[in-house]
């Protein structure tokens, strides 16, 4: 099992040649496991991957069969192994000309011998493929026509669709495999289970998101999820809960009527099985067919299905496992709509039995549902703490104490020792660093209300919620472009789907809004107020960058680095976190680190480097020091500002809210910690009761080897 790994995203400007070219670099930061994007061959131009539009060979574009082979090779004799994530779910079908199995349904239609490995509703479509916006009749990738769903439930498609990855195990090319949106498969066990003989039972992570207290199907034969449960957790800790109250009142007046959040996102859930996935929702109501009514009983079908989407609080079930959501979500949508509930009623029964191919499809769906309303769409209408809008979360759970912390923690280590934890990934809607410095704004709430009203005089699109989003996003990457920041703006707005949209963009809004996101490089006050600020918060964010990764990579899991974050990293949402990574720069910062460089904490982002790599070369060269889990607490007047983990024979320290320490006057004589050991960072063999301005006179984090 990898101890931990590092994500690189391939393409046409970095390919399997160039990630080789890294692996010296990266096996003295202390990586076990190369972790790589799709290697299927892609749409062109893909910058991504997740457009497969041949199985049958690795993407010439990101170097092909040799590119592969000179990786494995390199990682190996290096000592490390290579997981890749792979697309079951869906091929790329925007150009039909470079995908032979799309290019021949649509040519030949249901006679096509390609016919059943997509997912089409040929009934619908007089046994032809339509392609129009609510009226395609092939399940999709989410609503994006240009990705068209595969049945590889049924064995033939899944061998076509895994032969080259099955070699790639044979062979000996690979150790490991990521599966990217197991909720869209019909059916994820049984495909589990396939795929594990088809990979001579190498280690599985699934790309799972799960919400609250929702855990893994247990017969499934994976490691555990990509680790977004791990990401909520980490982020909360270093939250001010204090801040809450007012960061709600300047979300309230920006939109004038208190936020609500499970209403927020219902509705939009609501908005879009109604709209853009209503294809999907109208075949269920027709394959759950005589069941639950059928004929004129259609429409409240269809509604009922709408209704149990918006209310279902995990993205899907697997029935039986998960029978308690689908339950609870009848409850809760017949108490809003009464009149429903007795069509409500007849459409579960119908879900609820195996032999109904509506059944399967709803979850099939649901997650779809879930995905477009609230991570597309509802995240970017919150604006209250924008750092808590992130994939897999709940943006009206604020913060997290301690003891939270560390029970979630520890039921995590028993439950799934082998699950990855992430900070950041490329879908993440903001990087950890850029997250980091927002939770900044949770011990500041006065300061940011006045600066944003401030901000609001002096330029706005007269949309205040996504005003204050686009404003905390500028402050969470400063310093960033113009482009980038126009860019981001843009996507934020349409992905709303408020004041314009994809679908029906509004020219003169859109422009309002790129002014704003050029405001700081064009009016010097507003310029002035945004770099005066964020130089204001900049040290809690490092502080809160530094202890957030270093809790990440000390926890119980797999804990994954994305590409370039073992420096600083304040991306926004794709592509901006698909840049191009100074691997020459890091390479030079990490060699004076090793000749004993202690650096500062400034912008330069060496100090995170030196977290980054002693942690990681710690998990892989003595794991026997990471055996354990136990809290460790300090003494005296400030103890609540230290978290800190205990792994057995290491031990993890960091500051809480640093700009509340900075407040009460730092770190005092009188709040210790029992400390025996050397810390990896700095040098420093503590032994007894050591104050903590002590422990972290230099830095505001510690990596304690206590064995």
């Amino acid at each position: 099992m990898p101890a931990n790994s590092y994500r690189l995203q391939l393409s046409a400007d970095f390919t399997l040649f160039d990630a080789a070219a890294q692996i010296p670099y990266l096996r003295r930061l202390g990586v076990d496991w190369l972790y790589l994007s799709p290697l299927l061959e892609a749409a062109s131009g893909s910058a991504h991957g997740y457009d497969v539009v041949d199985h049958g060979r690795v993407d010439a574009a990101r170097g092909g069969a040799e590119g592969l082979e000179r990786l494995a090779e390199t990682a190996h004799a290096a000592g490390m192994g290579v997981l890749v994530d792979i697309v079951p779910n869906h091929m790329g079908v925007g150009d039909p000309a470079v995908n032979p199995w799309w290019r021949d349904v649509l040519e030949h239609g249901h006679s096509s011998e390609f016919a059943d490995f997509f997912d089409i509703d040929w009934d619908a479509g007089d046994g032809r493929v339509k392609t129009w916006p609510d009226e395609v009749n092939y399940r999709r990738f989410f609503a994006i026509n240009e990705l068209a769903a595969l049945r590889v439930e049924d064995p033939g498609v899944f061998d076509a669709s895994h032969r080259e990855i099955a070699r790639w195990f044979a062979e000996g090319l690979v150790d490991g495999v990521r599966v990217d949106h197991p909720d869209g498969l019909r059916d994820p066990g049984a495909y589990l289970e396939r795929l594990s003989r088809a990979v001579g039972g190498a280690p599985i992570w699934v790309e799972k998101i799960l919400e609250g207290d929702e855990r893994l199907p247990p017969t499934w034969p994976v490691e555990g999820t990509t680790g977004y449960d791990a990401l909520g957790l980490v982020d909360r800790v270093f939250i001010d809960p204090r801040g809450e109250a007012e960061l709600t009142r300047v979300a309230d007046d920006a939109t004038g009527a208190p936020f609500d959040w499970p209403a927020l996102a219902a509705d939009r859930k609501r908005e879009v099985a109604r709209g853009v996935l209503h294809p999907d929702v109208a075949r269920i109501a027709r394959e759950l067919g005589a069941a639950v009514g059928g004929g004129t009983e259609a429409a409240l079908v269809e509604e009922a299905l709408v209704e149990l989407a918006a209310a279902l609080p995990v993205y899907r079930t697997y029935l039986p496992f998960g029978r308690e959501y689908l339950d609870a979500a009848a409850a809760r949508a017949s108490a809003a709509r009464p009149g429903l509930a007795a069509a409500i009623a007849r459409t579960v029964a119908g879900l609820t039995d195996p032999g109904n191919p509506g059944a399967a499809r709803f979850q099939q769906t649901s997650g779809m549902i879930m995905a477009k309303g609230v991570e597309d769409s509802a995240f970017y209408r919150y604006p209250r703490l924008t750092s808590l809008n992130e994939v897999g979360g709940d943006p009206s759970w604020f913060a997290l104490a301690p003891d939270g912390f560390h029970e979630r923690q520890a039921a995590r280590a028993a439950q799934l020792p082998g699950t990855m934890t992430a900070l950041t990934t490329h879908d993440t809607k903001r990087s950890e660093d850029a997250r980091a410095r927002i939770a900044a704004l949770s011990e500041v709430p006065a300061e940011w209300a006045a600066l944003f009203a401030e901000l609001r005089e002096l330029t706005g699109t007269g949309h205040a919620p996504i005003d204050e989003l686009v404003w905390q996003a500028i402050i969470g990457a400063w310093p960033a472009s113009a482009e980038r920041l126009v860019d981001y703006a843009l996507k934020a707005a349409r992905e709303a789907g408020d004041a314009t949209s994809w679908t029906a963009p509004d020219e003169e809004f859109e422009a309002r809004l790129a002014a704003l996101a050029r405001s700081p490089f064009e009016n010097g006050r507003v310029g002035r107020i945004v770099a005066d600020f964020a130089a204001r918060i900049a040290p809690a964010g490092w502080s809160n960058g530094l202890g957030m990764k270093l809790l990440q990579l000390l926890s119980p899991g797999m804990p994954d680095v994305y590409q370039g974050t073992e420096r600083w990293d304040r991306s926004l949402v794709d592509p901006d976190n698909r840049r191009p990574v100074d691997y020459a720069a890091s390479s030079e910062l990490l060699a004076r680190l090793d000749d004993g460089w202690l650096p500062p904490v400034d912008d330069s982002g060496a100090a995170k480097l030196l977290v980054v790599s002693r942690a990681l070369r710690l998990r892989r060269d003595r794991p026997e020091l990471l055996q354990g889990y136990a809290p460790v607490r300090a003494d005296g007047p400030r103890a609540d500002h230290l978290i800190g983990v205990d792994r057995g024979g290491a031990a993890a320290l960091a500051t809480r809210l640093p700009l509340g320490l900075q407040a009460a006057g730092g770190w005092d004589g009188d709040t210790v910690v029992e400390l025996h050991g050397r810390d990896e960072l700095t040098g420093q063999r503590f032994d007894g009761r050591v104050p903590l301005g002590t422990v972290f006179a230099r830095y505001p984090v510690a990596l304690v080897v206590t064995a």
